[in-house]
């Protein structure tokens, strides 16, 4: 019985790809010298915080989130290497765009991390495991890169399926394998299961997924509403989840940066600033949007300071952005060192064709914003900028958690394509 079982098509399969270490491999491939040898990936020459390191320097105990001078402490050979966010996102653009050549039913959920749905693959493309084998050759044509590939029923399962064998694994848990395989295993290591919510289920007894089935779903649905049925059924290797393919509109739209600790000249915390609200106006006008409502922030020692602030009308005009900026920095900054910036648009929205009757004349800043955005997307980012961000930070910009390879997302443009428009 369970032969034929095994014989047949999946219900359903769900394939997750997971990149090997992704920044610190590309920068090995790129860089076939440093093959073999521990790689750490920090935000620009002068950063000191690590932000993944390869797999030889994980070996050394080096981690994401350390501090250099510790790491090569433990790893005295470590090479450092400043990130290259944009093309980290033109290698990524690739593997996704590649990925489409197996099913068109793809999450892209992080810029290193894709999962597919290919229960309707079977028939054409063979069993779960060989589309499996398929996918990571694909992955590695399209890039030169490995990776790993974790397979199951669902998408929880095949997440943790897929770390289990890395680098460069590729791990199959048929569905109906998948409550035992979780059983013995830690609920917070399950993707979604934070420590906070972990602790309100060992607060409950539920340390393991197996144990999740002495606990009623109802008490997790009070807590935790509909998240909290999901997690129940995660544990159980059932996560009712499915796919979501469809971008949804941006909540919010922004821009931080992290500055040299302590500062505190005036003129340095506008210029961050002004990168900062140049880079968010920007991308609002990219996608054709607007906003109202900012917070402007500023982190010092004793947490941030600021707060949010309204236009007159909603804009995309760095001009106006500034001046409230301003307004935030004499009211709210008492001379304490800063260590960080962060502007957030709050509520981005359509930009209406029809003009407010009550707006100012904005149609000469509009044409001259429009020309500036002509030259930086053909050109790249700044290359036609205010005067003050010819001394913006030399640090790298950073790619989200939330980067897409397309639409409002695409905080990171693809290299390739900006190189394309200047040849043409």
């Amino acid at each position: 019985m369970t032969q034929h079982i095994v014989d047949q098509p999946w219900p359903k399969a769900i394939l997750l790809v997971d990149m090997n270490a992704f920044f610190a491999s590309v920068e090995q491939l790129d860089h076939p010298e440093w093959r073999g040898r521990p790689v750490a990936i920090t935000n620009g020459i002068t950063g000191t915080c690590i932000i993944t390191s390869s797999y030889e320097a994980r070996a050394y105990g080096v981690k994401t989130g350390m501090r250099l001078n510790q790491a090569r402490k433990i790893c005295p050979g470590l090479i450092q290497c400043p990130a290259n966010p944009v093309r980290y996102a033109e290698v990524s653009t690739r593997i996704m765009k590649a990925l489409q050549d197996i099913t068109p039913e793809i999450e892209i959920f992080s810029v290193d991390e894709a999962f597919l749905d290919v229960s309707a693959c079977q028939k054409l493309l063979g069993t779960p495991e060989q589309i499996a084998r398929l996918t990571k050759n694909k992955v590695f044509s399209a890039s030169g890169l490995l990776c790993s590939v974790g397979i199951s029923g669902d998408k929880t399962t095949a997440k943790y399926a897929a770390k289990l064998n890395k680098p460069d694994g590729l791990t199959v848990i048929p569905p109906w394998q998948s409550r035992q395989r979780l059983q013995s295993v830690k609920v917070t290591e399950l993707c979604g299961i934070s420590h906070g919510i972990g602790g309100f289920l060992a607060d409950r007894g539920v340390y393991l997924c197996g144990d999740m089935k002495k606990l009623p779903i109802g008490e997790l649905a009070r807590r935790f509403g509909n998240p909290g049925r999901r997690i129940w059924y995660m544990c159980q290797g059932e996560d009712p989840d499915p796919l979501h393919q469809d971008v949804a509109a941006p909540k919010t739209v922004g821009h931080g940066k992290v500055m040299p600790p302590d500062t505190k000249e005036r003129s340095v915390l506008l210029t961050y600033l002004l990168h900062m609200s140049e880079k968010v106006v920007a991308r609002l006008r990219r996608h054709q949007m607007v906003a109202q409502n900012f917070y402007i922030g500023l982190r010092s020692s004793e947490g941030w300071l600021g707060r949010k602030m309204k236009t007159e009308l909603a804009t995309n005009d760095g001009h106006l952005l500034m001046n409230i900026c301003r307004a935030v920095l004499d009211v709210y900054w008492q001379g304490e060192g800063i260590h960080q910036v962060q502007i957030t648009a709050l509520d981005p929205r359509p930009l209406q064709q029809q003009r407010d009757m009550f707006a100012s004349d904005t149609e000469k800043q509009d044409a001259a914003n429009n020309a500036m955005d002509k030259v930086n997307n053909r050109y790249g980012e700044f290359t036609l900028a205010p005067a003050r961000l010819l001394n913006r930070s030399s640090m790298p910009n950073v790619i989200a958690p939330a980067w897409k390879p397309f639409g409002h997302r695409q905080t990171i443009q693809d290299e390739a394509l900006v190189k394309n428009k200047v040849k043409k």
